[in-house]
């Protein structure tokens, strides 16, 4: 996991419980999974809408 170990992790952890507080960390959190969420759905959609389009476009070949 780009070569960050356990060590690492765990002192990134305390800045960001320095920086921003145990209160916010929820909030954060929520935040990020919301937008990872979204980023798959919507890379997701445009594979859908390529397939569409693909699919479209071999049954306009045939005919």
């Amino acid at each position: 996991m780009f070569g960050l170990g356990m060590p690492e992790l765990i002192v990134i952890l305390i800045i960001i419980l320095i920086i921003f507080g145990a209160g916010k960390l929820p909030e954060i959190g929520s935040g990020i999974g919301k937008g990872i969420r979204n980023f798959k759905k919507a890379t997701h959609d445009k594979t859908d809408e390529i397939e569409a389009s693909e699919d479209t476009k071999k049954s306009e070949d045939d005919t």
